[in-house]
């Protein structure tokens, strides 16, 4: 899907592939998510298992993806939502964001956000909840 952000810039959103794998690591690299980068191998099956995953492209670059998992029916649950620093406010993660829901439109989407992201989701129409995180060795 060919997307014309506010700044007239033509990017593509597309069904994640494999050999995209690179540039969405460098992009959590560069976002500081160092846990999905030190764990490399994992988050590469995480991606392969997921049912929502694409990228965004410019050109031949992966400047913005989101990953995460349907029932098709009543959730959409999303892992990570990331856009390149210098591609921000351009419009691309709400476009983004609104393909992912329009393939499955019964549904409900659910994500959590950093401190930093908070406004914009707050902005976008999007209403608080309260979650817990714990991992097995926590």
């Amino acid at each position: 899907m060919e997307v014309i952000t506010k700044s007239n810039h033509q990017v593509t959103i597309r069904p994640f592939e494999v050999l995209d794998f690179d540039g969405v690591q460098q992009l959590n690299l560069e976002e500081g998510w160092s846990n999905l980068v030190g764990r490399g191998e994992e988050t590469k099956e995480a991606w392969l298992k997921s049912n929502i995953k694409f990228v965004v492209t410019d050109e031949a670059n992966v400047i913005g993806y989101v990953r995460g998992f349907t029932d098709t029916q009543i959730s959409i649950y999303l892992c990570e939502l990331l856009i390149k620093k210098e591609f921000r406010g351009l419009g691309i993660a709400t476009v983004l964001l609104q393909y992912v829901h329009s393939l499955y439109p019964k549904t409900r989407m659910e994500l959590l956000a950093t401190k930093s992201s908070r406004a914009y989701y707050e902005k976008s129409g999007y209403r608080s909840f309260y979650g817990f995180r714990k991992t097995l060795d926590e």
